[in-house]
């Protein structure tokens, strides 16, 4: 159901309030680039600091500029599994194709608290879900069995979103869920040695600047070109890896305002690129052909 290019696009804001006009020319540029879909509101898109009437408001902006050319995998976790559930209902009603299911952060549940967050979180839609599990922001990350018991007791729970840097974990899941459990890749440079074991594409910040390329190499892939497929990545690894040369979305705002296709702007507590990160993402920018010199 998910596979392939998912851009987890940044939310545009000018002088304090979301840009939509910037946001709809963000998502026609991933139609033409040829992703499979959008992933508004995750972490990429500041999730934390929009307001509750913001975030719903994102999604069905994605959902109209989207125009049913692309999937739309709504963003509507959190640590309270009641606002959960109620962004997940906001987004099935404003039309998204699913829902990204952050593990809860700072509260640090158990395996049983995930289980039990995770299954009403599902129980209370018809979307599909993808879990995510990004162990570095949440504190805790989704154990092995735990998505096994959740792809069994919830058939919309249709695969998971990678981001605790683990290939072997991609190898230990592919061996306990069944062949249709979809895993996405959370981080751009390791899209390629997930793919290598079992995962079928990417959620990914970099297609926010580059979609054709990233939606290339996914696409080389999964037509059998392994080869060709490792070019693609050698070729985009240092903008993979200097698109993190600070906290997301930062520098991924920062590429995009010097490209002059929206403002850099970002709430705090995140603050602007410094200066010396500005001229190594502009350097890898500029020598990449992604930025003119």
């Amino acid at each position: 159901m998910f596979i392939g290019t998912f851009t987890a696009i940044v939310t545009p804001f000018r002088d304090g309030c979301v840009d939509d006009d910037a946001l709809a020319a963000l998502v026609k540029a991933q139609i033409d680039g040829g992703v499979d879909g959008i992933v508004p509101v995750g972490t990429t898109g500041e999730s934390p600091t929009v307001s509750v009437e913001e975030h719903i408001s994102i999604i069905a902006s994605s959902v109209k500029h989207a125009a049913g050319k692309i999937k739309v995998i709504a963003g509507t976790g959190a640590n309270a599994t009641e606002e959960a559930i109620y962004l997940t209902r906001q987004a099935e009603e404003a039309g998204a194709d699913g829902s990204l299911q952050v593990a809860p952060y700072y509260n640090r549940p158990t395996q049983e608290g995930l289980f039990q967050h995770f299954k009403a979180i599902a129980d209370s839609t018809k979307l599909p879900i993808l879990l995510y599990s990004i162990p570095g922001r949440c504190g805790v990350e989704i154990a092995i069995e735990t998505v096994v018991r959740l792809a069994q007791a919830c058939p919309n729970i249709v695969g998971i979103k990678e981001a605790g840097g683990s290939v072997d974990r991609v190898s230990q899941l592919r061996q306990v869920v069944a062949p249709e459990f979809v895993i996405l890749s959370g981080d751009d440079a390791l899209t390629l040695p997930f793919m290598a074991v079992g995962a079928k594409g990417v959620i990914s910040v970099a297609s926010n600047i580059i979609p054709q390329e990233v939606s290339l190499l996914v696409k080389t892939f999964l037509q059998g070109d392994a080869a060709g497929a490792l070019k693609i990545h050698e070729r985009l690894y240092p903008i993979f890896k200097d698109l993190f040369v600070e906290s997301n979305p930062v520098p991924v705002k920062a590429a995009l305002a010097l490209l002059g296709r929206m403002s850099e702007e970002a709430r705090l507590p995140l603050v602007p690129l410094s200066d010396k990160s500005r001229e190594i993402l502009r350097a890898t920018l500029t020598r990449s052909g992604v930025l003119q010199p």
